[in-house]
């Protein structure tokens, strides 16, 4: 099957703007429209999830058409009164199929690809571009490289280019090395006997002495709300905004102090709050990755 995802973007800004019941309308009319496209294309819609539509067609062709009907549709029409944009992604390949639900590495490849894209853009795997027909063909072009799920070489990824103008297309410089990030799983984050997953679903999680952080601690030390560990596309960031800053052990060995600032979260290490590992500090957290999908749906 072809499995595409049409993600609404941002839509926690919009609920900010314009209130959740607004917002909700707003969300509920774009979801609405969408699902109005499959019936042409003899696509149907799997589940919603959240300000998202996980849909599956018979063809590439189908899939590719449906998603570009599906730009036009809200660039154009603003459901709900509203402007707002989407973001899709597609694969085509074998899935397994159980009470209508859809599962396997070809759904997981193409929420990546939908988490990758930017705002009215549609990106899909080469090997559904081997699969297009050649009318569609002419439709695609190469943009980035990526690892993904369930291949253990680089492949190209596409853009499909849906507008019948060119005004607002990038050119791509085939000189330059495009190697996107890949997905390299959740973030498993471990506090005492409490264990958050940081993941598609779950996109941040905060750590302080404040009783509504997802992880409570109590050293003094630590800031009341002292830092906040976020998803952003496929790499996971420990920001902070403590007082004493935040300490964190690398697998190399390396301890990095982070104070008002960033820092990216790679393979596993142990996060201090307000005070170094060599003050003994006795509330240690612990990131660690697991390899399995992000996007597992």
């Amino acid at each position: 099957m072809a499995v595409v995802f049409a993600d609404i973007c941002d839509s926690t800004g919009l609920y900010n703007k314009l209130g959740d019941a607004a917002g909700r309308n707003v969300v509920n009319a774009c979801l609405s429209a969408i699902a109005g496209v499959l019936p042409r294309y003899d696509g149907r819609v799997v589940k919603t999830i959240g300000d998202e539509v996980m849909c599956v067609f018979p063809s590439t062709d189908l899939a590719v058409l449906a998603s570009s009907e599906m730009q036009s549709l809200i660039a154009s029409s603003r459901p709900g009164s509203y402007p707002v944009m989407l973001h899709i992604g597609l694969h085509y390949g074998p899935v397994l199929v159980e009470d209508g639900d859809v599962f396997g590495d070809a759904v997981n490849v193409a929420a990546y690809l939908t988490a990758v894209a930017t705002p009215e853009q549609i990106l899909t795997s080469e090997t559904t571009e081997k699969c297009l027909s050649s009318a569609l063909k002419s439709c695609v072009r190469p943009v980035f490289r990526a690892m993904l799920k369930g291949s253990a070489q680089e492949s190209t990824v596409y853009q499909v280019l849906w507008r019948t103008d060119n005004l607002h297309i990038t050119d791509v410089n085939l000189h330059s090395k495009r190697l996107i990030p890949s997905d390299t799983g959740s973030l498993l984050v471990s506090f005492n006997d409490k264990r958050v997953r940081i993941d598609q679903w779950r996109s941040s999680v905060t750590i302080g002495r404040s009783p509504d952080c997802d992880l409570v601690v109590t050293d003094k030390f630590a800031s009341r709300k002292h830092l906040t560990i976020k998803l952003m596309r496929t790499n996971f960031y420990l920001i902070d905004h403590s007082i004493n800053g935040t300490f964190v052990s690398l697998e190399s060995g390396d301890e990095v102090h982070v104070l008002r600032s960033e820092l990216l979260l790679e393979t596993a290490g142990r996060i201090s709050l307000g005070r170094s590992r060599q003050e003994h500090s006795k509330e240690i957290i612990q990131f660690t990755r697991d390899r399995r999908s992000m996007y597992r749906v």
